[in-house]
């Protein structure tokens, strides 16, 4: 068996459509020498003061995961979990990403589902390169890699 080298904290809530902390821990698992520890809260809010323990208790990196409803309050909420999240990683001065999905991305459950699965996963690989291999990130520095969507791509100017 590997021995763990990174820890990395996955928050997600219940306030979610899809369990994305369950693509989260799936593709954190395909690297071995990583520990996962998981905790989920009920809504957005509470994902900065649940982040902040995991860091403080060991954690290398957290992923922050939430779906934001449809509605202002729902946008209003996400702004301010993502204040929240924001002062987190600077009182832990360690990385903590925020992975949000927002319902008014598409009207299809279908893509949403979809959308929900590829962010994850991507941000997941991410939290992983950010902690292991950050050189991996720098590589790809102006790229257009996107969560959730297809890459956009870089922009290439004839001259």
């Amino acid at each position: 068996m590997d021995s763990v080298t990174y820890r990395i904290g996955v928050v997600d809530t219940t306030f979610a459509r899809v369990d994305m902390g369950y693509f989260a821990v799936e593709e954190l698992k395909k690297c071995n020498d990583v520990g996962i520890t998981r905790v989920t809260v009920p809504g957005m809010k509470d994902l900065a003061v649940a982040c902040k323990k995991l860091l403080d208790g060991g954690c290398d990196i957290c992923l922050a995961i939430a779906m934001v409803g449809p509605h202002r309050l729902d946008e209003t909420c996400a702004h301010e979990a993502n204040i929240g999240i924001m002062n987190a990683q600077l009182m832990a001065n360690k990385h903590i990403l925020s992975v949000f999905v927002h319902e008014v991305e598409t009207n299809d459950e279908k893509e949403l589902y979809d959308i929900c699965v590829d962010r994850v996963t991507k941000h997941a690989r991410n939290a992983y390169l950010l902690v292991a291999k950050p050189e991996e990130l720098t590589k790809n520095a102006g790229t257009g890699k996107r969560q959730g969507r297809q890459d956009a791509g870089p922009i290439e100017v004839k001259k």
